[in-house]
């Protein structure tokens, strides 16, 4: 799945940078994302002729996951398309993985050459697929859930909340987009550890510790400062349960 690895470092990169406000790192964010897909590749030794092909054609859907989200987000639709599109360019890499040479290069020689917990039981292929869904879990796995809540109506597009000047659940509960990556490397880490039950800890204690914000906000009315209950508890609820599942998802395949 070396593929899919040096894909997924590519794409981590992107969102990481467009989710920083500022136009020129957004606008360079698919051609940096494309730079770090190459450079890892060469550095991993991924220079046979398969390799070239695949890793340089999984660079027009990464611009079109981009250009899909951003615009599902922006004025809804086309949410399917762009989760699509990412999962199934995920599924084919895996699909040909293998064709993919031996990850090695100087990438192998510095992992031989670092005193790394663990580095003789670490393989190139294990630390770039480790690497790769570690860093997709912070930005991407936000754009997913994202995609995830506007798809189900609990998140309104940024257009037509601007439009109507009215206010997202998002801003109800505060912190999402940083707890959201927080929870998911968390996860991750705790899995790849070994501690699945300190990994099942995290996901209760968020609900535990959110639950008393619904409450405290709910007035007699059973709104929350202007979003109806159920509307909040349903963004609260999609967006956990869609953020549990890329962790695990990740977890599940790296292991």
């Amino acid at each position: 799945m070396t593929w899919l690895a040096v894909w997924l470092l590519g794409v981590g990169v992107t969102d990481l940078l467009r989710a920083i406000d500022h136009r020129v790192v957004r606008r360079l964010a698919v051609p940096l994302g494309a730079v770090t897909v190459v450079v890892v590749a060469l550095l991993a030794g991924l220079t046979g002729a398969a390799d070239i092909v695949a890793l340089v054609a999984a660079l027009g859907p990464l611009a079109g996951w981009v250009a899909l989200s951003e615009r599902s987000l922006r004025s809804g639709g086309g949410h399917v398309e762009a989760l699509l599109l990412l999962g199934g360019t995920a599924i084919v890499l895996v699909a040909l993985s293998g064709l993919a040479s031996a990850p090695g290069g100087l990438l192998a020689d510095w992992l031989g050459w670092a005193d790394l917990p663990f580095s003789d039981q670490l393989s190139v292929g294990r630390l770039l697929l480790v690497l790769g869904f570690f860093v997709a879990n912070l930005a991407t796995g936000n754009v997913i859930v994202r995609l995830v809540l506007v798809s189900v109506g609990a998140l309104r597009p940024s257009a037509n909340a601007a439009d109507a000047d009215e206010t997202q659940p998002s801003e109800k509960l505060k912190g999402g987009r940083l707890l959201g990556p927080m929870e998911r490397a968390f996860i991750l880490g705790l899995g790849l550890s070994g501690q699945i039950t300190a990994a099942s800890i995290v996901i209760a204690a968020k609900g535990l510790i959110r639950f008393p914000e619904l409450q405290s906000a709910k007035d007699d009315t059973t709104s929350v400062k202007g979003d109806g209950i159920d509307e909040v508890t349903e963004y609260f609820l999609v967006g956990s349960f869609v953020s549990w599942l890329v962790a695990l998802g990740s977890l599940a395949l790296t292991r």
